[in-house]
């Protein structure tokens, strides 16, 4: 079979009986999605593909390619495939790496250092108002926020971060052409409109429950650390933080009342480890040589001194002010204030003070 780049990768994507890492390594073995496409069984079987495989390689799927196709037309949608430079550089890094991200909203955002917020379906209402002030409080520090786009915590997550006029990513375990659930439709569309929805399943894939765990790598793959919310102890949640775990990143939990049945699961995972959270200083304390790393590495190839930053610090001057105060001197919008802010008090510039100001530390002479 001879196609185009984009068409051979959609066609890869759509095979039955492979996941991203058989395609990932057949691109690899091959050198491109065409070649992988256009080889011939002999040299394929022994990569151990099946016969429904192999039959799939002979004939493609060209309706549902050209579903994706007509998809992908639409302004603010993209495919990241594995060789793209935009695909993420630490979910490139986990072991079972998607080989494709189908994106709607602004891909960029995937290069932001992102923190998960994930949890219970059900969750209290004490829960629902933790996952939206961390949500928001971390997003103006400059995290993207990360989560499933499921109901209870997930929603909560999103909602506060875009509330707080930050950054969110939401990860779906359905083709981007439906939102499930469906009453998140309205949240979905402002997710698009202000930050990104990705899914590594093509146009017309329905929610299924074996998709969810896949999701579910993603969201701890992409992020520095996932902070669960609330979850009963067989909840799905507990297996991003097995994959976080798994994939060397940080595992935060909010405990509860030993009454509440949703922070059993929070819980167990204190008892495994995971950091006990009150505080979002207890989570920048955590991941904060990880920021400190991405700035060195940033800086290394750009200015010498961050526009951002150095507004920032003139504008703030000697006197605490307000986050609010500040970010309204600054005229930064959301994600380089909080980024920028979050970058001077990693370096010792900036510091919180009383009544949630800041203040300027090293003030020159």
């Amino acid at each position: 079979m001879n196609l185009p780049p984009l068409q051979s990768w959609l066609t890869l994507l759509r095979a039955p009986g492979i996941g991203g890492v058989a395609v990932a390594r057949l691109v690899a073995t091959f050198g491109s999605a065409e070649a992988a496409l256009a080889a011939s069984p002999m040299s394929l079987r022994p990569l151990g593909l099946g016969d429904e495989t192999l039959q799939f390689f002979a004939t493609g799927d060209p309706e549902g390619v050209a579903l994706d196709l007509a998809w992908l037309e639409r302004p603010g949608r993209s495919l990241l495939t594995l060789e793209d430079p935009r695909y993420p550089q630490r979910l490139r890094e986990i072991a079972s790496a998607p080989a494709a991200l189908f994106c709607q909203g602004d891909p960029d955002l995937l290069a932001l250092p992102q923190l998960a917020i994930v949890g219970a379906r059900s969750a209290t209402p004490q829960g629902l108002e933790n996952a939206r002030a961390f949500a928001a409080e971390l997003a103006r520090r400059g995290l993207c926020i990360t989560s499933g786009l499921a109901l209870g915590i997930d929603g909560a997550a999103h909602r506060g971060a875009l509330e707080a006029g930050g950054m969110t990513i939401a990860v779906c375990a359905t083709g981007l052409d439906r939102v499930y659930p469906a009453r998140h439709r309205e949240l979905a569309h402002d997710i698009v409109r202000e930050g990104l929805m990705i899914s590594e399943f093509p146009i017309g894939v329905p929610a299924l429950p074996e998709h969810f765990p896949r999701r579910n790598r993603i969201i701890s793959g992409l992020a520095l650390g996932v902070l669960v919310v609330e979850a009963a102890p067989e909840s799905g949640s507990l297996i991003t933080a097995r994959y976080a775990n798994e994939q060397g990143r940080e595992v935060f939990a909010i405990p509860g009342s030993i009454h509440n049945p949703q922070a059993r699961g929070c819980h167990r995972l204190i008892r495994q480890g995971a950091k006990l959270v009150e505080s979002i200083d207890d989570i920048l304390e955590e991941i904060a040589p990880q920021l400190r790393q991405r700035r060195e590495t940033l800086a290394a190839s750009a200015a010498p001194e961050d526009p951002a930053q150095a507004r920032l610090l003139e504008c703030l001057g000697t006197e605490p002010q307000s986050f609010d105060q500040l970010q309204a001197a600054c005229g930064l919008d959301a994600a380089a204030f909080g980024e920028a802010l979050l970058a001077l008090e990693l370096s010792g510039e900036v510091a919180a003070a009383a009544g949630g100001a800041y203040q300027r530390l090293r003030v020159p002479a």
